[in-house]
């Protein structure tokens, strides 16, 4: 559970502008103490975002080449490096009062999709240094499974992390995934046998994100 007295609301396929500001409007209100705590679950279009310690080694094109190949492109206040959304890939944004460390609340959110991936069967772990989740791939090597990147103001979160469930991976050879050279990524529907549908994970990250129901 992340916090008590949650608010969790699912959105579907959401535009990253559109998603970035509705986030930037909820955590106004949580910090004026307008609004319970809320997580947001959705899905974005085909969109790289910049986080705050970007590096240009991360990037394969220019902006106007990633705008030309489809991609929308977005300079954002989390931290971390380069990152991708896409269709399939489920995105989570907790909009929380920080009662804890950012390091502490960070673990938190891999604990949270640790549980959810067991759920599915699937064992990951946390990498000392890289906030996300790693599991062995189809050829034994290590993949990135789940990307999380925060930024607080007004001691209040907001972005979150990422957990590919049926995204379209070839996307993330389009960058350096992360900043880390070399790193594979991976789905969920890429390692499960009968993957899981995203509404049905959706369920499972709001069970156990809070006790109260989602709506």
């Amino acid at each position: 559970m992340l916090c008590d007295h949650l608010i969790i609301e699912k959105l579907g396929l959401v535009d990253y502008e559109a998603a970035w500001q509705l986030q930037k409007q909820y955590h106004q209100e949580i910090a004026l103490g307008d609004r319970p705590p809320t997580l947001l679950l959705l899905e974005h279009p085909r969109t790289i975002t910049f986080g705050r310690s970007t590096k240009p080694a991360s990037l394969l094109h220019s902006e106007e080449a990633y705008r030309a190949l489809g991609f929308a492109v977005h300079h954002v206040e989390r931290g971390g490096d380069v990152t991708y959304h896409g269709p399939g890939q489920l995105v989570g944004y907790p909009l929380i009062p920080l009662t804890i460390k950012v390091g502490d609340f960070l673990r938190q959110l891999e604990q949270l999709l640790l549980r959810v991936v067991k759920h599915f069967g699937i064992t990951a772990r946390p990498s000392p240094g890289y906030a996300g989740l790693w599991v062995p791939g189809p050829d034994g090597s290590e993949r990135k499974l789940a990307s999380i990147g925060i930024a607080v103001k007004q001691r209040v979160t907001y972005h979150g992390f990422a957990l590919n469930v049926s995204t379209h991976l070839a996307d993330f050879d389009q960058i350096v995934p992360c900043g880390l050279t070399g790193v594979k990524m991976t789905s969920l529907t890429e390692l499960l046998d009968t993957p899981p549908g995203m509404d049905e994970v959706m369920n499972v990250i709001a069970v156990n994100s809070s006790h109260h129901a989602p709506t």
